[in-house]
């Protein structure tokens, strides 16, 4: 199996390298990124992946950002060029952790007939302090932690990965894909997705500022928020409102709103201590089970369509017949 990950980033340069290392040991064969603008330093970063030979890099210099026009090119690249069978369309500040063994070999276990997994994505709050996120930011929110507001980044969402074809089209967001027929494997996460949206208060500032210059239009109102954020003067005031403090950071655990994780963290001190070391040592013998399970469900899901379809046409031809006899 050959798995490819693909990745546009513009102003990342806090999160990119560790996002490249990680997948790296995670389990992905070939990295295809495309650098959007930046001017902090991400672009010379995947520059220096790509002399070692770990990312292959494109660069984009237009003002207006063609997300899901890009994600498609990369994603096709991965297919005709590269052979993957498999393909993560990501964000620079996502991580996608396996839940056994290394991403490959969690996707082995995926029944033939799918073509598309589905993956929660848990939102890492704030945390104030210097030096790297991951050893700052060892907190989620709580799954079922209720939030409703579509604009916000820490609302509950899924993200897609597929099976490689030459003919996929991304989607905004990276929330699905269309132009081939794929069955969706429902019922289970073999994979979990990690995000850190919120990193420092001068990373917030400074998406809100490339918000406003490359999105024409957002409809979660991302773009409302950033511009009014701008006008005000206050870029960072997000950040500032939602960072999470040690006393806030009790209470959320105490209440189950919040979790510890620190598997990021562990991962990425474990590279660096020993980069030599096997990623990803958990059993999963679970994950093949649930995914079995699933299977079943999505069987007797769409058996239960046929039954009703045919009740259906069962009881249009009764009423056509009654009418007929009338």
């Amino acid at each position: 199996m050959k798995l490819a990950l693909t990745v546009l980033a513009r102003d990342e340069a806090d999160v990119i390298d560790a996002h490249v290392r990680f997948h790296s040991i995670a389990g992905v064969d070939v990295i295809i990124a495309t650098d959007h603008r930046s001017l902090d330093g991400t672009a010379e970063i995947l520059e220096a992946h790509a002399r070692d030979g770990r990312v292959r890099l494109f660069r984009e210099s237009g003002e207006r950002i063609r997300q899901s026009e890009w994600m498609t090119r990369m994603a096709r690249l991965a297919a005709t060029e590269y052979g993957a069978d498999w393909v993560i369309s990501s964000d620079a500040d996502e991580f996608w952790w396996p839940r056994g063994g290394t991403l490959k070999d969690v996707l082995a276990l995926v029944p033939a007939r799918y073509g598309v997994v589905r993956v929660f994505s848990y939102s890492f709050v704030p945390r104030a302090g210097d030096g790297a996120f991951f050893e700052r930011m060892t907190a989620r929110l709580a799954a079922a932690a209720p939030i409703n507001d579509p604009g916000t980044p820490f609302r509950p969402v899924a993200k897609v990965l597929y099976r490689a074809d030459p003919r996929v089209v991304v989607g905004p967001g990276n929330h699905g894909i269309s132009g081939v027929e794929m069955l969706v494997l429902d019922g289970v996460f073999p994979l979990e997705l990690m995000h850190f949206p919120l990193r420092s208060s001068a990373q917030v500032a400074r998406k809100h500022e490339n918000t406003v210059l490359a999105w024409e239009k957002n409809l979660r109102g991302d773009l409302a928020r950033a511009r009014t954020g701008l006008a005000r003067g206050s870029a960072s005031a997000l950040y500032e409102r939602l960072v999470v403090d040690d006393r806030a950071l009790e209470r959320g655990l105490a209440a189950g709103t919040l979790v510890t994780d620190t598997r990021l963290r562990d991962a990425m001190r474990m590279l660096a201590n020993e980069p030599d070391r096997p990623f990803g040592r958990e059993d999963n013998r679970g994950v093949s089970r649930q995914m079995s399970h699933a299977a079943a469900l999505t069987a007797l899901f769409e058996a239960n369509v046929v039954r009703l379809q045919r009740r259906v046409d069962e009881l249009e031809a009764r009423f056509k017949a009654g009418r007929s006899a009338a």
